[in-house]
């Protein structure tokens, strides 16, 4: 029963460490790269001003009412 913490210890810290590793590397390439991609596609084709212009004439914005 000598060391039996000790080496339980070790191999739950191993085992926690992978654990923590591979959540992180899946959450990295399952959510913040496709998330980045998307954003990126997304505001490489973005026209702000058009964007305004509709919300402006749908009358979304209460400082700047249609026309």
């Amino acid at each position: 029963m000598r060391g039996l913490l000790a080496r339980r210890m070790k191999f739950h810290f191993l085992g926690a460490f992978l654990v923590s590793m591979g959540s992180a590397a899946l959450y990295k390439f399952g959510v913040a790269e496709p998330r980045e991609r998307a954003y990126a596609e997304f505001y490489k084709n973005y026209d702000p001003v058009k964007d305004f212009e509709a919300m402006k004439a749908a009358g979304v914005l209460e400082s700047a009412p249609p026309k």
